[in-house]
C-alpha cells in the first residue's frame, strides 16, 4: 500500500488580505481550508497516489476568505477546488474520482466489475448517510433509532469482501469518500452524546483501526475539539 512519501510541511493559512498565487500559469493547485471534510477527501487521494510534489495545496481560512479567490479562481467560492490544465473542477467526489484518474500512482479503485459496481453504490449512498447523521446530531432523540440503520449498512458493506478491512477489501475511494465524516461523527457522538458508533459493530471498529495506520490519511486529521466546534457552528448548535 502505497503512503505518504516523507511528513509533509503544509502551506500557511491564507486570509482575506492575502495575495493569490499566479493563478492559470501551469501549476496544478488544489484550494482547501485544512478542516473541511470535502476537501479532506481530495487531500488524502492525493497523498496516497504520491502527489505532494504534483498537487500544490492552497489552504485558507472559511471564515476570511481571500476575494481574489471568488474572482479570479472560483466564482462559486466554495472548497475543494482543483486548478489543473487551464480549468477548475470541483465537487469532492468527483474531484476523488478525477484526480484517480487523470494522475499517476496507485489506482484507489479496482478492476472488477462486482467490486466496482459496489463502490460506485457505496460513494452515492455517502450523501444521505451524512445527512441522516448530521440530522441526528441536531436531534434530541434516541440516538441509536436515528443512526442504527445506518451504521449498520456500513458495518454489513464492510462485511462484503474479506480479503481486507476496508469497503473493498482493499483501500479504495470508498474508504476515502467516508472516513473525513466517519471520523467527525465518532468524535461528536462519543463527546455531546454519549454514543459510541463502534459499538456492537467490529467491523466499523476495526476498519477506523486500519484507517488510522494510512499516513496519507492521517497527516490529514484535524484537531477534534475544532471539529466538534466547527460541526456546531455549521447546524446552529449552541
Amino acid at each position: 500500500m502505497a503512503q505518504v512519501k516523507s511528513q509533509e510541511v503544509l502551506p500557511p493559512i491564507l486570509g482575506a488580505n492575502s495575495d493569490p498565487p499566479s493563478v492559470f500559469d501551469g501549476t496544478t493547485r488544489l484550494y482547501l481550508s485544512y478542516n473541511c471534510p470535502y476537501a479532506q477527501r481530495v487531500w488524502v487521494a492525493r497523498n496516497f497516489k504520491g502527489l505532494q510534489e504534483t498537487i500544490k495545496l492552497v489552504p485558507f481560512d472559511l471564515k476570511n476568505r481571500p476575494a481574489w479567490y471568488k474572482e479570479k479562481v472560483y466564482p462559486e467560492n466554495k472548497v475543494p477546488a482543483l486548478e489543473h490544465n487551464d480549468k477548475i473542477i470541483s465537487e469532492s467526489l468527483d474531484l476523488l474520482n478525477y484526480v484517480d484518474t487523470h494522475f499517476e500512482g496507485p489506482s484507489l479503485l479496482p478492476n472488477d466489475p462486482v467490486k466496482r459496481e459496489f463502490a460506485e453504490e457505496l460513494i452515492n449512498y455517502s450523501g444521505s448517510f451524512n445527512t441522516l447523521m448530521f440530522t441526528s446530531i441536531k436531534s434530541k432523540g434516541d440516538t441509536e433509532s436515528e443512526v442504527g440503520a445506518a451504521l449498520g449498512k456500513i458495518e454489513d458493506a464492510l462485511s462484503k469482501f474479506s480479503e481486507g478491512p476496508f469497503f473493498l477489501g482493499h483501500f479504495s475511494q470508498v474508504d476515502i469518500a467516508y472516513v473525513p465524516f466517519i471520523e467527525r461523527f465518532q468524535k461528536y457522538f462519543v463527546e455531546e452524546k454519549t454514543y459510541d458508533i463502534t459499538k456492537g459493530r467490529p467491523k466499523l471498529a476495526q476498519w477506523i483501526e486500519e484507517m488510522n495506520k494510512i499516513e496519507a490519511y492521517t497527516s490529514t486529521k484535524y484537531n477534534a475539539h475544532e471539529q466538534i466546534a466547527d460541526i456546531k457552528q455549521r447546524l446552529s448548535i449552541k
